[in-house]
């Protein structure tokens, strides 16, 4: 999708970039247009090899709070994840404060398997569990705080850290109006009056936070298969829960999910009455999030109009259940 984060590099700047960090030019670039934040060109460079520049937007542009060093969040959630077992691809280069063109840029290797998003293989069932599998073992790695350490939010617990990122997301409306059900205060307002089921997370876990088919790539070669997890940069510590919200967007999370089934394989995973209600927290700040960013990126109005709609009315059916929950802990 179009946005206004996205940066246009000419022909001759891509080259430089290239021979800056991988010492090779480019031969053929073609930008990869399903993102929605940072610029991404598929680059064939002179020495035969396939490569993706991921590119931040302008640093003069006022970003989300939690939007901050993105590409510095997706370098550090790759290699964890490499080293976890994880699928990905190989990042070749990074470059923060790029002291020609300004920001950060990552090189990574290209994919030849295609977007999930794009097919719709044999067993998807099988594809899906085997995905939780991968998810679960993302989410085994563990950090020191709660939160977006690379943009400063962060927390001592994962309730001060939750609360903490809903702020910063809330208070960027000041800047970046959204159409939300509630005013911002009264969903602030859920948000803390729901927040004690937090506590039942203790350590700090990666959760990717991105997982829909768009950023899953599959191996079709043979029995199709997952090549990679791609997109880390919308990354976090937190409470791995919060990784089933994506894969479920605009749905629930069913107890015969084959995702879940795929993720008990690797570690157990139970719903819970207060789990149930840490979802519903992750969803509505994901939906949140869908309705505020479009401030920074202004999405063209035909192709944003119908996830705006499902958001607002998602994330309203969420804050209900949210309130009802509260009041029946109270009761």
């Amino acid at each position: 999708m179009d946005s206004r984060t996205k940066r246009r590099l000419t022909d001759a700047e891509l080259d430089a970039l290239a021979r800056r960090a991988l010492g090779t030019g480019v031969t053929v670039a073609t930008e990869l247009t399903d993102g929605y934040a940072n610029a991404v060109w598929r680059l064939q460079l002179d020495d035969g090899r396939e490569v993706v520049l991921k590119l931040s937007p302008p640093p003069d542009l006022d970003q989300l709070s939690y939007e901050r060093n993105l590409l510095r969040m997706e370098a550090a959630a790759i290699e964890l994840a490499l080293d976890a077992g994880v699928p990905v691809a190989t990042l070749l280069h990074s470059c923060f404060d790029d002291p020609v063109l300004g920001g950060d840029y990552l090189m990574l290797s290209a994919l030849d398997g295609v977007s999930w998003n794009d097919v719709k293989p044999e067993g998807a069932d099988t594809l899906r569990r085997e995905l939780g599998r991968h998810l679960a073992r993302f989410n085994a790695v563990t950090g020191e705080v709660f939160g977006y350490p690379h943009a400063g939010i962060v927390g001592a617990t994962w309730r001060e850290a939750f609360l903490a990122m809903a702020g910063a997301l809330l208070g960027d409306t000041e800047r970046y109006p959204a159409p939300l059900p509630l005013p911002a205060g009264e969903i602030m307002a859920v948000f803390d009056a729901a927040s004690p089921v937090l506590d039942e997370v203790t350590t700090p876990r990666l959760v990717h936070f991105d997982v829909w088919q768009g950023n899953v790539f599959l191996d079709l070669t043979g029995p199709p298969r997952i090549q990679a997890i791609i997109d880390h940069e919308r990354a976090f510590w937190g409470d791995p829960l919060a990784e089933f919200v994506t894969p479920t967007i605009f749905g629930e999370l069913k107890d015969d999910d084959p995702l879940l089934a795929g993720y008990r394989e690797v570690t157990p995973l139970e719903l819970t009455p207060s789990a149930l209600v840490r979802l519903d927290l992750y969803r509505a700040y994901l939906y949140l999030i869908l309705l505020v960013e479009n401030g920074p990126r202004q999405y063209p109005e035909d192709e944003y109009a119908r996830v705006r709609d499902l958001a607002i009315s998602s994330l309203g059916d969420v804050l209900d259940r949210l309130v009802r929950s509260s009041l029946g802990s109270r009761g």
